[in-house]
């Protein structure tokens, strides 16, 4: 009997465990509390925060799986919404890292293409280039390149641009040069870009300056929002986000002081396409409520606006579907 094919998910589970062997758990503990409190605010000018590989090794272990599920999320979505049989000829990662969106491009879209990583911190690119070797695929297609972000000469145009947990660490002028790069970067007739930020109020809010910038220059947009007209939600009032489910690593565990063995990743994220794409009908953007014989459901709704719809058991298939839906998925509602 055939093995299992071991997918990206489960290779990049099995190389991250394997990074803290040999690092003492007091020192990886400490060096992801640090972090935690320091991994913030504009990019060094000096040198990155991520030091050193302890640095790089601890909160790779760390953040990845969070980041890899949640840009996983908006790929799956941003494929939903693409032509039947699109796949991103090449993808351009900016401040990519250690490369957990290059793993969730290639869980979405198994297979090589050329790409690049490009980011500021040389132990990070170093880190990544190490965890890529454990898939043949990533060793033999990625390129890890030191570059301050959004600067320098634009890259070659390609399919995919992503830029995932990036805009938070930079000034409001540095996140709209990224953005617009992202844009350049872009191929004109078949490219995507993809932007993921943490599910926060001011990640929402940076998600909806980078979604304007976008739609500003020619773009459309294929997730999470199914139009792409302004954002429906008066600002301040409330914010759009998703959450993804993480296994926690006994790292987790010990940083976090708990005891489950997952926790839910919330996100900001906006996908946008050169092309036209074919978003949801509607998408769910609050956890369902289920009710005796009732299912709430918050809908964003192709017109733009903002609705909320009780589906119950007169309405029969659709009741099960709308018991089986999920905070995120599509709604079709017919």
């Amino acid at each position: 009997m055939n093995a299992p094919i071991e997918q990206p998910a489960d290779t990049l589970r099995n190389a991250l465990a394997a990074l803290l062997e040999g690092l003492p758990p007091s020192q990886a503990t400490r060096a992801v509390d640090r972090l935690i409190a320091n991994y913030r605010g504009t990019t060094p000018t000096d040198a990155p925060i991520l030091r050193d590989r302890a640095d790089v090794a601890a909160y790779a272990a760390y953040r990845m799986p969070a980041t890899f599920e949640a840009v996983r999320s908006a790929l799956d979505a941003l494929a939903d919404a693409a032509p039947d049989g699109w796949a991103p000829a090449g993808q351009l990662d900016i401040g990519g890292g250690t490369g957990a969106a290059v793993w969730a491009a290639h869980e979405v879209w198994p297979g090589q293409r050329p790409t690049t990583v490009l980011d500021w911190s040389e132990a990070a690119l170093a880190l990544g280039r190490e965890l890529a070797a454990a898939d043949a695929g990533l060793a033999e297609s990625v390129r890890w390149e030191k570059s301050r972000i959004g600067t320098g000469q634009d890259p070659e145009a390609t399919g995919l641009v992503t830029v995932s947990y990036v805009l938070k660490e930079l000034t409001e002028a540095d996140r709209a040069a990224v953005v617009d790069a992202a844009a350049r970067a872009a191929h004109p007739d078949h490219g995507a870009v993809v932007i993921v930020e943490p599910g926060t109020p001011d990640g929402y809010t940076r998600v909806i300056e980078a979604r304007d910038r976008l739609i500003a220059t020619g773009f459309r947009i294929a997730a999470p929002c199914p139009h792409s007209a302004a954002c429906p939600i008066v600002p301040g009032t409330d914010w759009c986000h998703f959450s993804a489910r993480v296994a926690r690593s006994s790292l987790h565990r010990k940083v976090k002081g708990g005891s489950l063995a997952y926790e839910d990743e919330k996100f900001a994220y906006v996908a946008a396409t050169r092309f036209a794409p074919a978003p949801a009908p509607a998408r769910i953007v609050r956890r369902p409520q289920i009710r005796k014989g009732q299912v709430l459901l918050d809908l964003c709704e192709a017109e733009g606006d903002l609705d909320r719809v009780t589906v119950t058991k007169k309405h029969g298939v659709l009741y099960k579907e709308a018991r089986n839906a999920d905070w995120g998925d599509s709604w079709d509602g017919s």
